[in-house]
Parts: C-alpha cells; sequence; structure tokens
C-alpha cells in the first residue's frame, strides 16, 4: 500500500535543499489525484506555533490543511513550493473554500516562533499559513507519523554553516487530520488547484 508513497518521498527528497537547483514545478498525475489517500499518513502532533502557543492536531481539525515539512533557510525548494501553494488557492472556484496552509519546520535549531513569524510573513505566501516548530523530538515525531524525513548536512564553507535534505511532499489533510491526497514537486500551481478542487 505505501509503495507508491514511499516511491514519491525518495523522488522529492531534495539532495542539496542549500544549493542545489530545484527541480522543475511541472506536469502531475492527475489520474493519481483522488487514490492517494493512505489511513497512515498523518496522526498526533505537538508542536509550538509562530506565535508561540502550543499546537496539537486537534487544534489544527476543524479545516482541511496542506502541510508542508521545510525550514526559512532553504534558498529554492520551500519559497518556491509555498509560492506555489499560494498560486493554486488563488486559483480555486469562488465556491471552494480555500484549505490553510502548515509549515512545520525540520530545523528546530534556527527556526524559533520569532523566526517563523518573520518567515510566514512573506507577501508571495499564502495569507494564513501558519508556521510550526519545537523541540528536535516534537519535530522528529511529527516528521514521522507523515512519513517525512528530513537530515542535517553540514556546510562549512557557507555562512549557513549547514542546511537541511527533506522531504518536499505537501500533504493535503482533511477537517479530521486524515490524509486525502499529496503533492509532488511535479504539481504545479495549475495541477494542484485542479485536484484541490476535485476533492474539497
Amino acid at each position: 500500500m505505501m509503495k507508491y508513497l514511499t516511491a514519491a518521498a525518495s523522488l522529492s527528497l531534495i539532495a542539496a535543499c542549500g544549493g542545489a537547483d530545484a527541480p522543475q514545478m511541472s506536469g502531475g498525475d492527475q489520474a493519481s489525484c483522488s487514490t492517494r489517500a493512505y489511513d497512515e499518513i498523518g496522526g498526533p502532533v505537538s508542536l509550538v506555533d509562530h506565535t508561540g502557543v502550543a499546537v496539537t492536531e486537534a487544534d489544527l481539525k476543524g479545516k482541511n490543511s496542506l502541510v508542508f515539512f521545510g525550514f526559512t533557510y532553504c534558498p529554492d525548494v520551500c519559497p518556491m513550493t509555498l509560492v506555489t501553494i499560494d498560486r493554486a488557492l488563488e486559483q480555486l472556484p469562488e465556491s471552494v473554500e480555500a484549505p490553510q496552509t502548515i509549515l512545520i519546520s525540520v530545523d528546530p535549531e534556527r527556526d524559533t516562533p520569532e523566526a517563523l513569524a518573520t518567515y510566514i510573513s512573506t507577501e508571495a505566501f499564502p495569507d494564513d499559513i501558519i508556521g510550526l516548530t519545537g523541540t528536535p523530538e516534537q519535530v522528529r515525531a511529527a516528521a514521522d507519523v507523515f512519513f517525512a524525513d528530513y537530515a542535517r548536512i553540514e556546510s562549512p564553507e557557507s555562512v549557513a554553516e549547514y542546511t537541511m535534505d527533506h522531504t518536499s511532499l505537501v500533504y493535503l489533510m482533511d477537517e479530521n487530520w486524515s490524509l486525502k491526497t499529496f503533492f509532488t514537486h511535479e504539481n504545479n500551481a495549475e495541477t494542484m488547484s485542479a485536484c484541490l478542487s476535485e476533492l474539497l
């Protein structure tokens, strides 16, 4: 059951988020839009939002959510993904309620609530985006329930000193915090919007 998700996650693990060219955001397999729901994906999370308030999955229920794992120092993949989400939401029909966007940081050492608050205020990102961080243990636990992975890569020659490789899937969770589908780097704003319109 998890073979497709595992393959997609492997393809979406960015080899060098801190420096390599980001994958092209084009294409996308619309036929699989409604067949990417796995009961195993998603579960309890215990984190802190960008205002410093403790948050669990219970606080995120009641509204559809687009969940993405990234970090504020990511120069290309993360901002590109959030811009793509914003453009997809702008293309939704008026009859479709846009999901909230949730960025879970995989770099808790640098991504304090204050750092996240500054980052998510970027005008090109979705308006209602929520930034989440926590202790290393809390972040790892959240990633594990999403079958997401990340790793610290030392870059002593750079000003940042290290970067984070991470799974770049975007998960659509329903109002009960259950996975409805997920998007890969091959989904652009148009294919993402079409899928959201189909499922929401």
